[in-house]
């Protein structure tokens, strides 16, 4: 611990908004006996897909388990190309792994750090059968003209959603123009249930196959076979998975689906405050809304050019003595020891690596004091040699 910390006190880069009302519905799940996959789950999954405008919502143990069963309900297996980003936690990369399919890596646009629909062409091969599209840091991808892209060649898009609850793209909550799309609701989220994640998508059917897929396939869930007195006989109708949410989990879901719009207020309030004090400082780029969309700041990424005094790792020892926890921008997949050397596709991946390297995240969480990110701002202008 720096003598910084010590004097006034860490800053983290996030923290959850979690209190008392998520305590008491936890002990609400626990007084009534029920704790594992149950009614809490169903009542979480119908208020998410209401507030996204999803046709479906299953609840999951992860995003991760989530987009794995939005690959296997698509039919995407071995000897397929998933075209993913490079620029997105390895997750993304390793969904497609999972089904035995090749991810192949796309660049990603330098304004927003998603993919488009022209990184995702230069990346096509003959055995692309699907495409995952990040709402990178929040930032919503600009998904019809990939779409329009891809659908044409039978290619089924995924939208990893991870970071993007509450944003918004042409005037529509992100993830209700997708075929699936997958959640995360990790302790980093902006919705938080401890772990955990969602499918969501427009085809019923899909759903209703995920939905059995998550609890082993079972044509009976655990939660209706409880229900009865005189339990039916289940059959495990395919090799499925355990990727169940827990209604304690829900439970605290569902509070915080109450909590979301004071959530993403407050996170613009900050990220404005921030943009503010960045303005004009040369070699400073903060992240912001795409002209097709508006972000929720889950991330809110600041680049760092080569006009700025001090590099990115250089700012970040700064912030770090001055007791400032901030992050490293997203990694790039293809430089993970997991994926270096391997068979990932041709596609030049320049400003993934850029991004990569030049990005930091900045704290930015509910309940941010002012005078803490006023911390933050001053030690990144001294850095600058402006205060």
């Amino acid at each position: 611990m720096t003598v910084s910390e010590t004097q006034v006190g860490r800053i983290d880069v996030m923290k959850p908004w979690l209190g008392e009302e998520e305590a008491q519905a936890l002990a609400d799940v626990i007084a009534s006996g029920w704790v594992a996959q149950g009614p809490r789950v169903r009542e979480f999954e119908e208020g998410f897909a209401a507030g996204q405008d999803a046709g479906f919502a299953v609840a999951t143990s992860s995003c991760t388990s989530a987009l794995h069963l939005a690959l296997v309900v698509a039919g995407v297996g071995p000897g397929d190309d998933v075209v993913v980003p490079s620029f997105s936690f390895i997750a993304t990369a390793n969904a497609a792994t999972y089904v035995g399919a090749r991810p192949v890596f796309a660049d990603v646009d330098l304004r927003t750090g998603c993919v488009s629909a022209a990184t995702v062409k230069a990346a096509l091969t003959p055995a692309t059968r699907a495409v995952i599209a990040v709402d990178q840091g929040g930032v919503p991808v600009d998904l019809e003209p990939i779409r329009t892209l891809c659908d044409p060649l039978g290619i089924v898009v995924v939208e990893d959603a991870a970071c993007a609850i509450g944003s918004r793209y042409r005037g529509k909550p992100v993830g209700s123009n997708a075929e699936l799309a997958a959640w995360s609701f990790h302790p980093r989220k902006i919705l938080t249930t401890g772990e955990g994640g969602m499918l969501t998508g427009s085809r019923k059917d899909l759903g209703e196959r995920a939905r059995r897929l998550r609890e082993h396939a079972m044509s009976v869930s655990a939660a209706d076979r409880h229900a009865s007195l005189l339990a039916p006989a289940e059959q495990y109708l395919e090799i499925g998975f355990n990727y169940r949410m827990t209604d304690l989990q829900a439970a605290v879901g569902i509070v915080q689906l109450g909590r979301l719009e004071a959530v993403l207020r407050r996170r613009r309030e900050l990220a404005a405050t921030y943009a503010s004090a960045f303005t004009g400082v040369e070699g400073l780029r903060l992240v912001g809304d795409p002209s097709y969309g508006i972000t929720n700041f889950q991330s809110c990424w600041l680049e760092v050019g080569p006009a700025f005094p001090v590099g990115r790792e250089d700012l970040l020892a700064r912030l770090a003595s001055d007791g400032i926890s901030a992050r490293r921008g997203i990694m790039a997949a293809h430089r993970q020891p997991a994926y270096a050397g391997a068979d990932t596709g041709t596609a030049e991946l320049g400003v993934t690596e850029w991004l990569s390297d030049h990005t930091l995240i900045l704290p930015l969480y509910h309940e941010l004091a002012l005078h803490d990110q006023v911390r933050v701002i001053d030690s990144v202008l001294r850095a600058a040699g402006k205060s």
